[in-house]
């Protein structure tokens, strides 16, 4: 679902006046029916881990986390049975998921220094899972694709998600590759991706096609004169060159 950048704003400043809750994502859905569920999670998503980025610094002090990690023993020896996580998290207005990991990661460091057992996977299991849809629609297309692994083991260092072997066409522009986003397209994701990868694909491999699987501002899809193309789905149009 594509948005106009005046839709998008008036959902991030409602975004901005309630606290990221389930109660809030129901409000958000509540406050505007029309648009897709699917979408306004996305959205909702993306602007909490804004929030999250811009108070990082703020929480992960040595000073903060071992206040939050004594805090938590207290609280535990207290009542093992009291939702502390949950409590405190949302005293500092911080996610408990986060407040948790801070914790875990706390407790590691006095045990064995076991920390990297927490590090993030390389990607997400739902950015994965639409690489997979979006090559099971290229195999039924019959559209012959190089994937990420393949091209990576041929000594490329960034490339998109699939090289098509045979450009085709989609609404009269020229596509050489395609990469797959499994979220809203907002101004400061695309712009991030647009400068880190998308201009680095147009460089190296021509022109191609993004899709943003959760929608994207429309006002963002500008660069197709110049070989970047944006959809919110797989296209229905594809003509093989």
């Amino acid at each position: 679902m594509k948005l106009s950048k005046a839709q998008y704003d008036e959902i991030a400043r409602f975004l901005a006046q309630i606290p990221p809750t389930r109660q809030s994502l129901r409000k958000l859905k509540d406050r505007f029916p029309s648009q897709s569920q699917s979408t306004l999670l996305s959205i909702f998503s993306q602007e909490y881990q804004k929030q999250i980025k811009r108070t990082h610094a703020k929480h992960h002090s040595p000073e903060a986390t071992d206040a939050y990690y004594q805090r938590y023993l207290n609280g535990v020896s207290k009542n093992a049975a009291s939702p502390v996580l949950f409590e405190l998290a949302n005293e500092v207005d911080f996610a408990p998921s986060l407040m948790a990991r801070i914790v875990l990661e706390r407790f590691l460091q006095e045990q064995d220094g076991l920390t990297q057992l927490m590090k993030h996977s390389g990607s997400s299991a739902i950015g994965h899972e639409h690489e997979i849809l979006l090559q099971e629609m290229l195999l039924k297309k019959k559209i012959s694709f190089l994937t990420e692994d393949q091209l990576r083991a041929k000594g490329y260092d960034k490339t998109p998600d699939f090289i098509l072997e045979v450009p085709v066409a989609v609404e009269g522009h020229t596509i050489h590759w395609i990469e797959s986003k499994a979220s809203f397209g907002d101004e400061c994701s695309h712009q991030a991706y647009l400068h880190d990868q998308f201009w680095s694909y147009w460089n190296r491999f021509g022109p191609g096609l993004v899709i943003y699987w959760y929608g994207f501002i429309e006002e963002l899809d500008c660069h197709r004169n110049r070989g970047i193309l944006l959809k919110d789905c797989f296209p229905t149009d594809i003509v093989t060159l």
